[in-house]
């Protein structure tokens, strides 16, 4: 069996092999996992290195007052930021280990540069998956409205930029009126890129009933490094697949964001983007106002011609009426002389007509006359013949018994016999009654 050995015997044993085989520094690449600086002005860190999202090594460093002023004005001087959690470093350490507090780091220098340039490859590396994906010019495809004068912002209300922004466009010389809408998102640090994305989800659910033109995406100005959430691939996939146009105006001079690549239109600054859009107001006004210019113009060319035309077709019209006036009047004339003509000679043949009809209704009712006159002599004659008198001169008798005619009665003896002559009545009885008959 070994020999035991104390436990401060075996951390001093652990801290000689380490000065022994260790090099004096190493330039080791890691990335903050939490930044504290203690009031005496150290800052005390843990070092991490990820594989996707697990931690796959840990250790603890710090970074005495003196150097940490050193390292830290520096990495601000070169990078626009200070240290802090998330970032991704290149540091010179010297691995320590004290028996009572374990091994850590101690950070001798940061090489802000690495900083940057690893920025640079992530970047790059999400444009060209983004390209790949052909998500680069999907916003693009939109056409860019001619008056957007309902707008979506995303923006922190607290922002400068947004406050410009705002009175940029409710304050314009002009007097255009343009409705906005904020959507409250942080714009730096590691929540941002999620809270825009949020955004911009509900900015897609409430465009149902909002019907924006456009969505607008601004900051005022800030670090270089305070930026790196508009480079955030979520963000860009948000942007680039937006249902209507997407603006940025993220107040920075220096390299294009990932944001403003995939956007459909990019400014600078925020007051750019109020510009750009009140930029459009006055062109389509202008426009209007030439349309309308010319349309006068036009409209004025158009009536002198249509006069023109109209006292040209007048006088025609005139020449014309007369020229037919002149020819219909000769055609009346004509049709006149021959209604009077026809006339003349209608009421000649008419006079001549009513001439023979009188003729031959004179000659007609003389035959029809003598004819009529032929009968009524034998009517008259017929008449003499059935006259009762004419019976009674030639010595004829009528009887009758009883008011009836004897040749239709039943004489029998005794009958009363009225016999009519032409001067008496005679009244008699009958006493006897012969039949020829028998």
């Amino acid at each position: 069996m070994q020999q035991a050995i104390s436990l401060l015997a075996l951390n001093q044993l652990i801290r000689e092999t380490l000065d022994v085989h260790l090099e004096p520094s190493y330039w080791v690449v890691a990335e903050i996992g939490e930044l504290k600086q203690a009031g005496q002005g150290h800052a005390y860190l843990d070092l991490v290195e990820k594989q996707g999202n697990q931690i796959a090594a840990k250790m603890r460093a710090n970074i005495w007052a003196y150097s940490y002023r050193t390292i830290a004005g520096r990495f601000q001087a070169t990078t626009g930021q200070s240290l802090r959690s998330g970032m991704k470093i290149l540091a010179q350490v010297t691995v320590t280990f004290h028996e009572l507090y374990g091994i850590s780091l101690n950070i001798k220098d940061i090489d802000p540069n690495f900083t940057l340039g690893e920025r640079a490859r992530i970047r790059q590396e999400i444009i060209d998956r983004l390209s790949r994906e052909g998500m680069m010019d999907l916003n693009k495809r939109f056409p860019l409205p001619t008056v957007p004068q309902k707008i979506a912002v995303i923006s922190s209300a607290s922002a400068a930029g947004y406050g410009d922004f705002v009175n940029q466009i409710e304050h314009n010389r002009f007097g255009y009126k343009v409705v906005h809408k904020l959507y409250q998102a942080t714009l730096q640090g590691t929540d941002a890129a999620a809270t825009m994305i949020g955004a911009f989800q509900k900015i897609e659910i409430d465009q149902e009933k909002e019907f924006f033109d456009v969505t607008i995406l601004i900051r005022g100005g800030g670090a270089q490094l305070d930026l790196d959430c508009f480079d955030d691939y979520g963000l860009a996939l948000a942007i680039a697949k937006s249902s209507i146009p997407v603006l940025t105006g993220i107040g920075h001079e220096r390299d294009e964001t990932i944001a403003d690549l995939v956007s459909h239109t990019k400014m600078k600054t925020p007051t750019a983007v109020a510009e750009f859009i009140l930029s459009g107001f006055r062109d389509f006004e202008n426009r209007l106002n030439l349309w309308t210019k010319n349309l006068s113009r036009f409209a004025g060319q158009m009536l002198l011609q249509e006069e023109r035309k109209t006292t040209d077709l007048e006088n025609r019209l005139k020449n014309l009426v007369r020229f037919n006036l002149g020819k219909n009047g000769e055609k009346l004339v004509f049709f006149q002389n021959r209604i009077q003509y026809s006339y003349q000679n209608q009421i000649r043949i008419s006079n001549l007509s009513l001439s023979n009809l009188s003729q031959n209704l004179r000659k007609g009712w003389k035959v029809y006359l003598e004819k009529e006159n032929r009968k009524l002599e034998l009517l008259e004659k017929d008449l003499t013949k059935s006259d009762p008198n004419s019976f009674f001169e030639k010595g004829y008798t009528r009887s009758e018994i009883d008011g009836i005619p004897i040749h239709k009665t039943v004489p029998e003896k005794g009958h009363e016999l009225n016999t009519f002559s032409k001067n008496s009545v005679i009244s008699s009885t009958i006493n006897e009654i012969k039949d020829y008959g028998k």
